[in-house]
């Protein structure tokens, strides 16, 4: 592993030379103060180097010294953001993890990740949000505080996480990543990948950019979003809005679907999606309950 490390930083240094004339991207979206905090503690472990057989502190602060770190790196910072500022981050903004695909997992489940190209696994194709075609490599940039989760086998599981600082374009017009990491190839480094790496799996977002196709058996922050549009056209019970799509959510989406006229498969798509959002704020614009009085005085 390290030994391909190194071939890999060698290789993205040629590569970081190449876009040295280059202007940052504004973020997209304003940059929280525990995003910022979180850079600023990353920056600050720069230069740290692991110890014999691999120990590194923040392997053994996730209670396995000698583990591969690029994760435990990550939560390690978020846990230090949490402890200077009195912030709640860890596991709730930013997952508490480990395990090779647990983080990314986390992230689908929290309804805060965006796939670099093609589909999520269980799931289906996404879309950014306001836009009607499915994501394709380049139309997210990544924002500050992103993680970025890389397979080094081109296959679908995830072999390394990053985080990213902020994002570039050179004078031919290329997009760059600049990300912070752990275990690069044994101490923590930054680095810069293009943003159309074919190792990037996808990213875990700050903010909530991106919508994804929903079917039976997913579970998560999305689930419940759509679980709630239901319930509130009179599609779904309210004791169903867990975050579970089970045979009470498929017959849901199936009587909206006949409703409209579309396609009856229970399958939350891209056009089932766009459509219930467009009749929640239809009913929101005729529901007195949800108008906001306005105080002239």
């Amino acid at each position: 592993m390290k030994r391909f490390w190194a071939l890999i930083t060698a290789l993205l240094l040629g590569l970081s030379a190449a876009c040295a004339e280059e202007a940052r991207i504004e973020p997209a979206e304003i940059v929280p103060d525990y995003v910022r905090w979180l850079l600023d503690v990353a920056g600050g472990e720069v230069g740290y180097r692991e110890g014999e057989h691999g120990w590194s502190k923040y392997g053994d602060w996730a209670g396995d010294p000698y583990s591969q770190w690029c994760a435990e790196f990550l939560c390690w910072c978020v846990d230090q953001v949490d402890q200077r500022h009195g912030t709640h981050l860890l596991n709730r903004i930013f997952p508490l993890y480990s395990g090779q695909n647990t983080g990314r997992a986390w992230f689908i489940r929290a309804g805060r990740f965006i796939v670099r190209r093609g589909e999520v696994d269980g799931w289906g194709y996404e879309w950014l949000k306001g836009q009607d075609s499915f994501i394709r490599t380049g139309d997210y940039i990544p924002q500050p505080g992103d993680y970025v989760f890389f397979t080094w086998t081109s296959g679908v599981d995830t072999d390394h996480v990053a985080l990213v600082e902020y994002c570039s374009v050179d004078a031919e017009g290329k997009t760059w990543i600049h990300v912070i990491e752990g275990n690069n190839p044994s101490g923590v480094a930054r680095n810069t990948y293009s943003l159309y790496e074919n190792r990037i799996l996808g990213y875990g977002t700050v903010h909530d950019m991106a919508d994804i196709t929903m079917r039976f058996g997913n579970s998560g922050e999305k689930v419940r979003q759509l679980q709630e549009s239901l319930a509130y056209l009179g599609f779904l019970e309210s004791r169903y809005v867990t975050g579970d799509f089970g045979n009470a959510t498929a017959a849901a989406v199936r009587a909206f679907q006949s409703s409209q006229g579309l396609r009856a498969h229970a399958i939350a798509n891209q056009e089932t999606q766009l459509r219930l959002q467009e009749e929640v704020e239809n009913r929101k614009d005729k529901d007195p309950a949800t108008w906001t009085v306005v105080d002239e005085d």
